[in-house]
């Protein structure tokens, strides 16, 4: 299971957020961080992703 953690940002009238999941790396088995800044409505989706 992956851990996820989610911040909201705000610039002018955009609301964005940004979004870092933990992924382990099928070559080596370390864990990866993976970042995206997305609307609020995409993180789900996202997080859901392999």
């Amino acid at each position: 299971m992956a851990k996820k953690s989610i911040a909201s940002l705000q610039s002018g009238s955009k609301r964005l957020t940004k979004a870092v999941k933990m992924v382990k790396s099928e070559k080596t088995g370390a864990y990866i961080f993976v970042e995206s800044i997305m609307p609020p409505d995409r993180v789900n989706d996202w997080l859901a992703k392999k």
